[in-house]
Order: C-alpha cells, then structure tokens, then sequence
C-alpha cells in the first residue's frame, strides 16, 4: 500500500470524554496519525497530541438532527462526516469508539470495510472528496425527507403515498441507519466502490453480539483480531452501560479492553464513565436516607395464618460462552471455525454443529472436499467479481480439520494467490450450467460438497444438478442460507430451493415451476439416501437455513 499520511478526523459534541474515548482517540495518536477532534462546546478530558476543531465550520449546530425513536444525534454524525470527507483531502473519518490496531493505509482514499455480510458501516470511512459514493451520500442527504429505496418496495411504496397525501416522513423517523450504515452500503453498491471494502477482520472484528468477549479476562482474541485487522469497533453507548452496570464502571486488567488501557497508559478513575439511572439517583438522595418503614400491620393481618412459602425458582442461567468449551474432547470444528472467523461457526450461523456430527467419523480420512463461495459479499451483495480477495476463511478451516483432505473450491473472484498443495481453485460463475459443468470436468470424485455461492435459487439447483452426480456413495451434499436469495440475482416465480426439496420430502416427488428441471431432479431421486432441512439456529419457529442431503 502507498505510504500517504493520512488524517483521522473525528466529533465529539461537548462536555466530557470518558476514558472509552480517550483510549480510542489516543490510540490513533500513538500509531502515528495527525487526530483532529472537531467540538461544538467546551471539551474536558481531551488527550494529549491532537488538534481540535471547530464542528460549525463543517455543519452549523442548527437545526441539529436526531433520532426520533432513540434520540441519537445519529443523523447529524452522519451528515457532519459526509460534508468533512467533502471539504478534506487526504483525511479518514473514525467515530470516538474506534480503536486503532495499526496505522490506517489505503492506495486510493477508500478505507471503510464490512460490518456483516448484509452492510458496510461508515463507524470509519475514508472516502475521497471527488469520490462518486460520496456525491451520493451528500445529494441524497441534503433531502431530509429523501426517501430510501433500501428498504423493499412496500416501504418505498408507504413513503411515497405519504409524501403525496402532503405528510412526507422525516429521516428522523425513518428507521435508523438510514443515512448511515444502510445509505452507505446502498451507494457503494451502486457506484461498484464496494468493491474497495475490507473484509469484516479489518475493521469491526467483533460483531455486535461479540462484543462482551472484550470485556471476559483471559479470552483469547487471536480468532478475531489478526494481522489484517486495522481497527476494532467497541459499540461505545451499548459498552459504556455494560461497564457502569456490570464491571464497576472499568473493565478487569485481564480483559483485551483492560490491557488496551494499560498499553496506553490511560486512567480511568481521572475520565469515568457517566453514571447509571439507578446511580444519579442514588446519588441525588438526601444523605443518611433510609427506607421508609413499613406501615404496622393491622390486627387482622397480625392473626393471620402465614402464608405458604412460594416455591423456589430456578435462578436464570447464562448460555456458556464458546470459549469454555474450547480444547474439551476431539478435535471440535466449530472451535476451528471461531478460530479462522468464518460464519459457519457459533459466533452467527452454527452450521459447524451438525456438520461436526457429520463429518468426526471422517475426520482422518484421505478424502475431497468441494465448497463453492470462498469469502462472503461478493457479486451476490452487488460488488464486483474483480473484487480483492484476501482471506478464505472456511478454506483455511477445512484444511485444518481435514488434515489428509484435498480442498477445492469454486468462485467467480479470484483466489489462486492461496498457495495450500491441498488446496485448488477453480474460477467458476455460477449464473450458467455450463460454467458448472466445465469447471466440474477436471473435478475428481468429491465426498463433501458445499454450497455457500450466491444463494440465488436457480444457482443452488444448477450446481445440485451438475455436481451431485460427482458425489461419492455415502458422501455429503450441503446448501447453506437457503433463507436469503439475492434480489438482483433471483428470477421471478423461480422456485425457491427450500420450497423444492422440501416438496421431495413431503411428497416423495420434485414439483418445479420448471418442467423440465422437475424431470431431471426427479431421475436423481434413486440417488438419494436421505434430505433434512434446518432453520436458523436450529429453531424449528424460524426460516430454513441448511440442507443437508446424502448420496445412496
């Protein structure tokens, strides 16, 4: 990467830092960045080494936009950052909750990265001031009754009759997001600089629901934070009243947040966190205070017979978190899965829970192993094929559970930069059968099969169509997220994977809004030993998931 120094810019409004921010601003002091700290009001508990700014010469205080459900100043942020990005060259927005791991650096001014495989967050955003995204952004938000398409038709569609019966909605009653993480996502798909985004390691290694595994001592982050991973998001608002409510107001030494503090010698008890309700109103409470008493009973109450004692109930116990069962028993590929941040594993999916039960007896076999989709958001989130590729998560899992296994996998972006002697890629678009089929030709006999491509409908049943005859007897044929089809991908009145197979369990028959497909999945039926579907973390209530079919 160019060697350019870029700026961190970033707003805090007024008042207070807390030793959160102090930490996140301080860090990207220490790794060498030149930190403007842009205000409105009077600061305190500002760190050493930065440069402060004033925030109205960017975006005037009035009018301040916030939130309407929560009361976020979300929508201001939002806007403050897109109009500073304009009027700075050579600058990289971060929010106050972004921690620094190195030194940020980018070719080209793009440095922003996936949050999920659904969006990209603006939580740090370096967008170059004549960048089409940006344009964008400023056009759509100097609209504040703009209406997102994002959102599916029936949204659109309400918001528009909205508008003409003369009531428009206002972004601050728009959902949340809307002119942050999801407009940002939306244009970056639709100018093709998506293509830019870091993969989900680089800058929010920690998923929302993560998130307190910063805050558990002795946890091993070396599954999260790699030597790609250039930041870390710490969910500032929901980690501040996790720290005040359950850690006593700073997290343990022996937590990554608490050795991060110690590295940059930061004091928490010199910027602590603001208190709790139940704390500020404590504290309001006139000293030497006590309970009110209660009343005396009366005389009917005092001969009353006592009362029979409630029975006990079970105290509510937390699930166990990952980690404790990791290096428990055989070898476990959920903890390799974890281990290499793939979404098979506990942290979202949990595919690797059955594919575990699966697959132990298999383990040591000499054996081939086809998985189709390499690394998530790709054309399938509308971002181009030619997209820089550099990690293969569950490629790098699979070698590692399968040690005599050969490994190959089929993508249309290119991944034959991953050297493995074990390992093959074939470049495959998966829009066409016969792409399928030639890239099959070479292929040799496979005991497991993977489908984690595209998702879309006719893509999953093209493939099971050309592959599955490539199957071993007795080996494994998996269709993981058959819950989401890509949009833009998804032919109309195509039948839905889900739909199809779970017709065949019912009825013993393929039905196909294609005839013809019908006849060919219906020739295969002889073929196939077994067929069960899974929803979504295994909850027989939500959409189904994972397929799951052997071969006789």
């Amino acid at each position: 990467m160019a060697g350019k120094d870029y700026q961190i810019a970033a707003l805090w409004m007024e008042g207070s830092l807390s030793f959160l921010e102090q930490l996140c601003l301080k860090s990207f002091v220490d790794a060498g960045h030149h930190v403007k700290l842009y205000h409105y009001g009077p600061l305190r508990n500002v760190p050493d080494g930065m440069e402060l700014a004033d925030a109205a010469e960017v975006l005037p205080r009035t009018d301040f936009l916030a939130h309407a459900r929560t009361g976020s100043p979300a929508l201001h942020s939002d806007l403050f950052r897109y109009k500073m990005l304009e009027q700075n060259k050579d600058t990289i927005w971060a929010d106050t909750d972004a921690y620094c791991m190195k030194r940020f650096e980018t070719p080209n001014g793009h440095f922003y990265g996936w949050e999920s495989d659904k969006h990209i967050n603006g939580g740090v955003l370096g967008l170059p001031s004549d960048c089409d995204t940006l344009g964008e952004l400023l056009e759509f938000t100097s609209d504040e009754f703009a209406i997102p398409t994002w959102y599916g038709d029936d949204y659109t569609r309400e918001l528009e009759e909205a508008r003409d019966a003369g009531n428009p909605v206002h972004a601050s009653e728009q959902p949340w997001g809307v002119w942050g993480p999801h407009a940002v996502t939306h244009f970056l798909h639709k100018t093709g600089e998506a293509k830019y985004a870091l993969p989900q390691e680089g800058l929010y290694p920690f998923t929302y629901k993560d998130r307190r595994m910063m805050l558990k001592r002795n946890f091993d982050t070396t599954p999260y934070v790699t030597e790609n991973t250039y930041s870390i998001h710490l969910y500032g608002r929901r980690m501040r009243a996790r720290l005040v409510e359950k850690e006593g107001g700073e997290p343990h030494p022996k937590s990554l947040l608490g050795q991060l503090i110690k590295k940059h010698n930061i004091d928490p008890a010199q910027a602590p966190l603001p208190m709790s309700k139940a704390q500020l109103a404590a504290a309001k409470a006139p000293k030497g205070a006590k309970p009110k008493p209660a009343d005396k009973p009366k005389p009917a109450e005092q001969t009353a017979k006592p009362k029979k004692p409630a029975a006990p109930v079970a105290a509510k116990v937390a699930p166990l978190d990952p980690s404790a069962r990791v290096g428990i028993g055989q070898v476990n590929l959920t903890d390799i899965a974890n281990k290499y941040s793939t979404d098979k594993g506990s942290a979202k999916h949990r595919y690797t829970e059955l594919y575990q039960m699966l697959f132990l007896p298999l383990r040591g076999r000499k054996l081939n192993l086809l998985e189709m989709g390499l690394l998530n958001s790709g054309p399938e989130h509308e971002v181009a094929a030619e997209r820089i590729t550099n990690d293969a998560p569950s490629v790098h899992m699979w070698l590692e559970y399968f040690p005599k296994a050969q490994v190959y996998g089929l993508d249309i972006s290119d991944f034959s930069w991953l050297d493995n002697p074990r390992f093959t890629y074939v470049n495959c678009d998966m829009d066409s059968r016969e792409n399928i089929k030639a890239a099959a030709t070479d292929l040799p006999q496979m005991d497991i099969i993977v489908d984690d491509a595209s998702h879309a409908s006719h893509h999953q049943q093209g493939a099971f169509l050309e592959l599955f005859p490539k199957l071993a007897s007795g080996g494994f044929y998996t269709i993981e997220n058959l819950r989401w089809q890509p949009k833009h991908m998804e032919k109309p009145g195509f039948t839905k994977t889900a739909d199809l197979f779970y017709g065949y369990q019912k009825g013993g028959a393929f039905s196909h809004s294609d005839p013809l497909i019908a006849d060919e999945l219906n020739a295969l039926r002889e073929h196939i030993s077994g067929c069960f579907i899974y929803q979504v973390g295994f909850d027989k209530s939500r959409k189904d998931q994972l397929m799951v079919v052997q071969k006789r």
